[in-house]
């Protein structure tokens, strides 16, 4: 997982609320157990004009040029605002695959579904809550936001904001660590329990 500390990039403003975790990922693309490769079919449905395949070529697709993330000023937007109660319907993980493989390391709202609010951290998101009439002004930004996990502020049109951020979370996000790195970092105690555990249960 990749460290986030400070990220400058243009948002793309996605004025939607209650989106789903089919709006991010349609159901049809839950086949797949690797993390890679969900970007293309990101918000799948909203994107392209026709109907989605398993294994279709989305560069010979005709794509909705309404749609935010298929307009020229927001290409490379790292960024995504949106409104309350993103991430909401199922518990699926491939909802943050696709938000990181398109591009997107935060995401700000209102609100957040729990689970999928979970799932960004593990998944190196960062997503950050604020209240409507700051939304409201995000909504409004022209040119690039500077958000500095470190200092947990947003600036934006010369005007900074503050977040929370729970500690633990936010410590893991700046030095990159997922559920496995973190285990990874007791590697030497694991391998010590071990031996000492099949050398005292060599039966097993």
């Amino acid at each position: 997982m990749e460290k986030f500390t400070t990220l400058v990039s243009i948002a793309a403003p996605l004025d939607r609320a209650n989106i789903d975790t089919d709006a991010i990922i349609p159901k049809q693309f839950l086949k797949s157990i690797k993390r890679s490769g969900f970007g293309p079919n990101l918000f799948d449905e909203w994107r392209y004009l026709d109907a989605s395949e398993v294994g279709m070529d989305n560069s010979k697709r005709p794509i909705n040029k309404d749609f935010v993330l298929n307009k020229a000023e927001y290409q490379g937007a790292k960024i995504l605002i949106t409104r309350e109660n993103f991430g909401c319907g199922s518990s699926r993980e491939h909802a943050p695959w696709a938000l990181e493989d398109y591009g997107f390391k935060a995401i700000i709202a209102p609100s957040f579904a729990d689970i999928f609010y979970n799932n960004c951290f593990k998944n190196g998101i960062l997503p950050i809550v604020q209240n409507n009439d700051i939304m409201d002004e995000l909504f409004l930004v022209n040119g690039d936001i500077t958000i500095d996990l470190e200092a947990q502020t947003i600036l934006a049109n010369n005007k900074e904001y503050s977040f929370e951020v729970d500690a633990e979370r936010k410590r893991r996000l700046m030095n990159g660590l997922d559920d496995i790195a973190l285990t990874l970092q007791h590697s030497d105690e694991i391998k010590s329990f071990e031996n000492t555990y099949f050398k005292k249960y060599s039966w097993l």
